[in-house]
C-alpha cells in the first residue's frame, strides 16, 4: 500500500479552503511557488515530510491529518485517551486531575 499524493493534495486543498486561504497564501508562508503548491494539491508533486510538516502548521491541524484523513481530536479520540490514563490511576489521582479539569473550564 502506497501513500496517495493525489489524496493529501485533496485535503490540502479542502483545509486550505475552508480557512479562506488562498494558495499564493500558503506558497508565500512556505516561500515557495504558487505552481509548486498547486502541483501539490493535484498529487503531481511529492512533498517531503518537513514541507507536509510545514503545510499542517500553517493551515493548523496535524500532519497526521493530511496524511490519514483523521483528525486525532475527532469521535472522542482525546477522551478515550484521557479514560485510558484515568485507569491506571489512584482515588487521590484521579480527584486531583479533576480538580485541575474544573479550574481549565472555569479559566476558558
Amino acid at each position: 500500500m502506497g501513500i496517495d499524493y493525489r489524496v493529501i493534495g485533496q485535503r490540502i486543498k479542502q483545509r486550505r479552503k475552508s480557512i479562506r486561504k488562498t494558495q499564493d497564501n500558503l506558497a508565500e508562508a512556505l516561500s515557495v511557488s504558487v505552481g509548486y503548491i498547486s502541483q501539490i494539491e493535484r498529487g503531481v508533486t511529492r512533498p517531503n515530510l518537513d514541507t507536509l510538516a510545514r503545510i499542517a502548521g500553517f493551515l493548523g491541524c496535524d500532519l497526521a491529518e493530511l496524511v490519514t484523513g483523521v483528525m486525532t481530536a475527532q469521535d472522542g479520540y482525546l477522551q478515550g485517551e484521557l479514560q485510558k490514563v484515568c485507569v491506571d490511576m489512584t482515588d487521590a489521582q484521579r480527584s486531583m486531575l479533576l480538580e485541575i479539569a474544573q479550574v481549565i473550564v472555569e479559566k476558558s
